[in-house]
């Protein structure tokens, strides 16, 4: 994290849901140079199947989105990452008492940001597999967090999650650019009940994945969760810098608020819904303590068998 990115150009904050892509979207975004837009992708409603924020259907989780079947996505993301509110379309499908404040709140978000010359910070752990895609074709600065698949998996469990292996089988172009290598075990996995299994082979397989296409797309960046969390004064201070964007005031004390030691010291990132109108996983947290959650979450024996699992992708980024 050392090259300043030029100013103007979208960020996409992504990585497998709870890798603490809300925690670092918000610590972007408190440096006031970026509007926030929450989880587009995301397959369930609210915050996704919002045509006013993104003018595309969304068929499936970790949505894989390519040159092959980019034409509705690039019309409509480019309305996205220039802050353009479609009303219309918001209106024809989402027109409840909820919708509608949620309407005027991303719309207004939208125009305000637009007017002032903000950029677009999308987070959006559904964008994962198609970081390269965003980076190339909207110029984004894409940064893909990768947390510990120990800690990750620990999360998962303590939420109850668990991997629907057919969002990925289901999808021809993913299996054939990304993961087609790993057809066979995935068909292993359908139905099975296996949770940690299943969710070991997500993670494996979406960072050998992101492994893969980051060695040949410059603007893909994978930031570590744990060097977020372990310093996060020096690491956003470097993110910063990374993303094209001031190092000021409201951004420091806005991390070191949010991660401070004075915080509930075992306190971790937890789904909340702030005001009736989005839904985010960021809480203030002693970042430190959250490193070490998943001792309470996972058996020794479960920590060793998800290292087995992830193997020689988690040497990669935790060698």
């Amino acid at each position: 994290m050392n090259a300043r990115q030029p100013a103007g150009r979208p960020v996409l904050v992504t990585g497998l849901p709870r890798s603490g892509t809300s925690w670092t979207g918000k610590m972007l975004q408190a440096g006031g140079e970026l509007v926030y837009v929450n989880e587009p992708l995301n397959p369930s409603r609210p915050p996704g199947r919002s045509p006013g924020v993104l003018n595309a259907s969304v068929s499936h989780a970790f949505q894989y989105i390519c040159e092959d079947n980019e034409d509705v996505w690039l019309r409509a993301f480019r309305d996205t990452v220039r802050l353009r509110y479609r009303t219309a379309a918001e209106l024809r499908v989402n027109r409840s008492l909820p919708d509608l404040a949620r309407l005027a709140k991303n719309a207004s978000a939208f125009t305000a940001g637009r007017l002032r010359g903000r950029r677009a910070l999308l987070d959006d752990p559904y964008a994962t597999l198609s970081a390269a895609w965003f980076a190339r074709r909207l110029g984004a600065v894409a940064i893909v967090l990768v947390r510990d698949p120990v800690s990750w998996a620990g999360s998962w469990r303590k939420l109850g999650w668990t991997t629907y292996v057919h969002e990925l089988l289901e999808q021809p172009l993913l299996m054939r650019d990304l993961l087609g290598e790993h057809a066979a075990r995935l068909r292993e996995l359908v139905g099975s009940q296996d949770e940690l299994a299943k969710n070991a082979e997500l993670w494996r397989v979406t960072y050998g994945a992101v492994d893969a296409l980051r060695k040949e797309t410059p603007s893909l960046h994978v930031i570590r969760y744990e060097d977020l969390a372990g310093d996060p004064m020096t690491a956003f201070e470097e993110l910063y810098r990374l993303c094209g964007l001031r190092w000021n005031g409201p951004a420091r004390e806005a991390v070191h608020r949010a991660t401070s030691a004075d915080n509930a010291p075992t306190r971790a990132m937890s789904w909340s819904l702030r005001g009736g109108l989005s839904r985010t996983a960021y809480q203030p947290m002693d970042s430190r303590a959250a490193l070490t959650t998943y001792r309470d979450r996972l058996s020794p024996a479960e920590i060793a068998r998800v290292r087995e699992l992830t193997g020689a992708v988690r040497e990669r980024f935790y060698a």
